[in-house]
């Protein structure tokens, strides 16, 4: 039976496991979140383990179940071994969300190695090593979904943000190779590119910026987590079984063009 959620979308997720990286805030908590209120349980995957703790109770509280699991998503070791105890503690491993993600913008001549490394290991390597990891445990139950947050940035690119966009763009390419590779294992693969979504880092932007954001979106208005949190419970559910390779932009029509 599918449970009613805060973000629109139901789904029946009963006896499935769910893993989301960055969890503990802003769209990662709000995926986890509305995971669990589909039945899903949710491992929530961060390096902070107090803001986890806080995910995990406000889970609980709604009469969910969730754990928390701190991990470095540049650390190799880490990542499998935090995924494989996952997998044992809850017997399989049906839904993996990678959402863990940072930003170091700047204009390329400025940009540092550092700089791009940095954004590459965070965001593009680590969905490959969760991916690997996940997937070996989906193609032995012969099921799965893998959830990859991308960006508009790497769908259309964005001033300041080369490195950013390239593994927006790479997380696209990886999921369609990935999707190829585990179809006939009931494994599917998608993304989800968000918009100009509201969340701490966008609330720095102040109002003005804010609000010329809002002029670019035919929608007039910035998303919210709940709006992606909505993409990924849909991905996640039965009625998406044959959906797969696919990348599923939320962006309020922005990318649409003038």
């Amino acid at each position: 039976m599918a449970k009613t959620t805060d973000v629109g979308v139901s789904a029946d997720l009963s006896n499935q496991v769910a893993l989301v990286t960055g969890a503990s805030r802003g769209i990662g908590r709000t995926i986890a979140e509305a995971l669990a209120a589909c039945g899903a349980k949710v491992a929530c995957v961060a390096r902070n383990e107090e803001r986890l703790q806080e995910v995990v109770e406000s889970i609980s509280s709604a009469g969910n179940v969730a754990q928390a699991w701190t991990c470095d998503v540049n650390d190799k070791d880490s990542i499998e071994k935090v995924v494989d105890r996952v997998a044992e503690t809850w017997d399989r491993l049906d839904i993996l969300v990678n959402n863990a993600g940072i930003t170091q913008d700047t204009l390329l001549p400025r940009m540092s190695d550092e700089q791009w490394d940095d954004v590459v290991r965070t965001n593009l390597r680590s969905v490959f090593l969760f991916t690997r990891a996940a997937t070996r445990h989906m193609m032995s139950q012969r099921y799965g979904r893998v959830i990859n947050l991308s960006s508009v940035s790497g769908v259309v690119g964005n001033k300041g943000q080369s490195n950013y966009a390239a593994t927006k763009a790479g997380i696209i390419g990886f999921t369609k190779s990935v999707a190829l590779e585990l179809a006939g294992r009931k494994v599917t693969a998608n993304a989800v590119a968000p918009g100009f979504i509201e969340t701490d880092m966008t609330a720095a932007l102040g109002d003005a910026l804010k609000d010329e954001a809002k002029k670019r979106i035919p929608c007039k208005r910035l998303g919210s987590s709940e709006d992606i949190a909505a993409a990924v419970v849909f991905l996640a559910s039965s009625g998406a079984a044959y959906l797969t390779g696919q990348t599923l932009v939320v962006d309020g029509g922005m990318t649409l063009g003038p």
